[in-house]
């Protein structure tokens, strides 16, 4: 960390304080639009999950603009749309068409900015570094996710004008500070990632051994399917935890495992980062959902220990999978990093959408049924059955174009 130049530390400050302000209020949508401003509860649901959508599936945008006006330029556009967007809901706090024209707003800006906020990170960095960099960006923007709604709590139904202004002009000095940040070239960043993408790595060795055994090298669009595999896994537990727990313990133990979950988020991603990198895809592949796995498992038992040791294993199989996936989808690619993370940007909300609609059904059945810890192992055997028939299924799908080309 003692190497990292002027702008990585700025950005990774950023890392923090975007999600900070963010988070102090984007969780509380949805009391705003229903309490406040008298939405129905279907209208918030479509609204917010709309919202998601375009936040996720807009990283593809953010790429291609990046790629025409430059990583720098494009964070501090998208700064600029997302303080435009957070200044909006002070009408809107009165008007449901400006509050949600507002939401919008943000989320577009947070489309756009990533895949540049993690381009620029890694910009002119050896691959041996990327994988520093990028476990404390997400690092910082989980400590800024778990303390930014605890922050605003007591504000945002007593003072939300307050919060909302105090959240803009956080906005505002962050954006001034993006306008600082040196303008890189085009020329380089292409020139880099082309080099890097074809060096030696641990995983040739594991694809030729692959190859000796008949099984063949791992599909070249294996990150973003595993991706999309990834998140949809994981958020069955982002979304449903807090229904299975507050049942079954209290509020107070729910808190209790987040708390402990973003404190092993945050201090694991940094320190496991360069082991993570080292590993070979499968095996971590095999680690990360074996570890999803066993968490899902973990929380079917119901008893307080069992969902606390699920949570943290769990918590490793974000760790493992999600870092993992992003190093080797730059690895595997000649496009620009900008491009390559908007596709990965692109893959998380395709899999968190298809969880959101498997998930729902899903735990309401389980819950009629009365045995809602069915939902658990039901997700615990997607996790350990879905990852080998996905590459499978990929497999097989090259091979009638690899057979075509050899004819």
């Amino acid at each position: 960390m003692t190497e990292l130049t002027g702008p990585q530390y700025f950005l990774l400050a950023g890392s923090f304080l975007i999600p900070l302000g963010s988070f102090a209020v984007l969780p509380f949508m949805s009391v705003l639009l229903h309490e406040r401003l008298g939405m129905g509860l279907g209208t918030v649901g479509a609204v917010l999950a709309v919202a998601s959508f375009v936040q996720f599936s807009g990283g593809v945008v953010g790429a291609a603009i990046a790629e025409r006006i430059g990583l720098q330029r494009t964070m501090l556009l998208a700064l600029l749309v997302r303080t435009a967007g957070f200044a909006a809901f002070l009408p809107g706090l009165g008007r449901p068409a400006a509050a949600i024209t507002a939401l919008f707003l943000v989320s577009c800006g947070a489309a756009l900015y990533l895949p540049a906020n993690k381009a620029y990170l890694v910009h002119g960095v050896g691959e041996d570094r990327r994988p520093l960099l990028l476990s404390a960006s997400s690092s910082a923007l989980n400590a800024g996710i778990a303390l930014g709604p605890i922050a605003a709590a007591p504000f945002i139904l007593t003072a939300s004008a307050g919060l909302f202004t105090a959240v803009t002009a956080l906005f505002a000095l962050i954006t001034a500070g993006h306008a600082l940040l040196p303008v890189e070239t085009h020329e380089e960043t292409h020139e880099e990632t082309h080099e890097e993408t074809h060096e030696d790595r641990p995983e040739k060795a594991e694809q030729a051994a692959a190859r000796q055994r008949g099984a063949g090298p791992l599909p070249a669009h294996l990150p973003f399917a595993m991706t999309v595999l990834s998140v949809y896994a994981f958020m069955f537990f982002q979304h449903y935890l807090a229904l299975y727990v507050v049942g079954r313990t209290s509020t107070l133990f729910y808190s209790l495992v987040l708390a402990l979950y973003a404190l092993l988020l945050v201090v694991t991603q940094p320190l496991l980062s360069d082991r993570i990198a080292r590993l070979p895809y499968s095996r971590a592949l095999r680690v990360g959902f074996a570890s999803l796995a066993a968490g899902m498992a973990a929380l079917a038992l119901g008893h307080p220990a069992a969902i606390l040791a699920g949570a943290l294993l769990i918590c490793l199989g974000e760790v493992v999978l999600f870092l993992k996936n992003d190093l080797e989808a730059l690895a595997r690619s000649a496009r620009s990093p900008a491009v390559v993370f908007g596709r990965q940007r692109m893959a998380a909300g395709i899999g968190a959408f298809a969880s959101g609609i498997a998930g729902g059904e899903g735990y309401a059945w389980a819950e009629r049924s009365g045995h809602a810890n069915l939902f658990w192992l039901a997700v615990a055997a997607q996790c350990v059955l879905l990852p080998p028939l996905l590459i499978r299924t990929l497999r097989r799908l090259r091979r009638p174009v690899g057979a075509a080309a050899g004819s």
